[in-house]
This record gives C-alpha cells, sequence and structure tokens, in this order.
C-alpha cells in the first residue's frame, strides 16, 4: 500500500468536518421549521437577567370614578 501524505489526511479531515458542520445546521434548520412557537421565545433565566421579574404580577392601574 501507498503511504498516504499528510496533506491528503488533512484536507479529508477538512473536508469531513465541513460535512459534519452542513448536516447539524441541516438538523437545526428542521427542528426550527418544526418549532410552532413562531420565533425566538426567552426563557425565565433570560428574562430574569434583562431585569424582567417573573414573580411580579402585571402593575394594575388605580381605577378612577368620574
Amino acid at each position: 500500500m501507498a503511504r498516504k501524505s499528510r496533506t491528503a489526511v488533512l484536507k479529508r479531515q477538512r473536508e469531513a468536518k465541513k460535512a459534519e458542520k452542513a448536516a447539524m445546521k441541516r438538523e437545526k434548520r428542521v427542528i426550527r421549521e418544526e418549532d410552532e412557537t413562531g420565533g425566538q421565545v426567552a426563557t425565565a433565566d433570560d428574562l430574569a437577567g434583562y431585569g424582567f421579574d417573573s414573580d411580579e404580577e402585571e402593575v394594575e392601574e388605580p381605577e378612577t370614578t368620574a
């Protein structure tokens, strides 16, 4: 058998890595298309990070009698 050059091995590794990355992107796209939420949804941790506290209830405006 012929001895394989280092460049050929590296090229094959690059191609395999590129193909694997493309496969991962395809899988993610399929999952996003199947997702019925309609877009990005913030988790409770995300909201807490932005300063929105999930424990707080909505602030009710005082009713005025007219």
